[in-house]
């Protein structure tokens, strides 16, 4: 395989793998949204007909942990992390790629600990079916390994975001390293909302 086609190869997987984050943080959404409106008919079934349908701040919780981890991996490759950049804006290029990567490495590393000790928490949680110390009594492994899942996930991401952006890195093409894992630019972050209100227009119209 020459060097073009593993560039394909991997720039087809992190696309693929935006596809299935963007896909994820939807279901997400959907999972908050539904997490919200049980709430909200918790409160009025207890205001208005003095029963309370029960759980919503145990599953809400729930809801959150998960939802929240399904959607770090595509605000990871949409690199919307929040980074200081005083001093990074004034620095040169090759520096500029260089703390991106290195920035990607931190995360990483940090990601893959909190992963590990995450994964040790369900499978405790599954040895000893625990159950939460709740009226509900949910199997606590539940949750957690799809809180645990969405975190694997991301490691599976940022593995590909490393070896992708190390190769450009070695290579010399700044521009896809910045583009992998720089920090956004006022410029991309103003097109970005130009067609986002492109599309409301377009939405409105119709």
């Amino acid at each position: 395989m020459t060097t073009t086609e593993r560039y394909l190869v991997l720039n087809r997987l992190l696309n693929a793998a935006t596809s299935l984050s963007r896909l994820a943080i939807w279901i997400a959404g959907g999972l908050t949204l539904v997490s919200a409106l049980y709430i909200t008919a918790d409160v009025i079934t207890r205001k208005f007909f003095s029963f309370a349908l029960g759980g919503s701040d145990e599953l809400s919780g729930y809801a959150f942990a998960i939802s929240i981890s399904w959607a770090l991996a595509f605000a990871t490759l949409q690199r919307a992390n929040i980074r200081i950049d005083a001093l990074y804006q004034l620095l040169p290029p090759r520096v500029c790629a260089l703390l991106d990567w290195i920035a990607l490495v931190g995360l990483a590393v940090f990601i893959v600990y909190l992963t590990r000790y995450a994964a040790d928490v369900a499978t405790l949680s599954w040895d000893r079916d625990a159950t939460a110390n709740t009226v509900m009594a949910t199997p606590l492994w539940i949750p957690q390994f799809l809180w645990v899942a969405g975190l694997v996930w991301l490691c599976v991401v940022l593995a590909l975001m490393l070896i992708r952006s190390s190769i450009a890195l070695v290579t010399g093409d700044i521009q896809t390293v910045r583009a992998i894992c720089g920090i956004r630019s006022t410029r991309e972050e103003a097109e970005e909302e130009a067609e986002a209100g492109e599309r409301m227009v377009r939405g409105e119209a119709q």
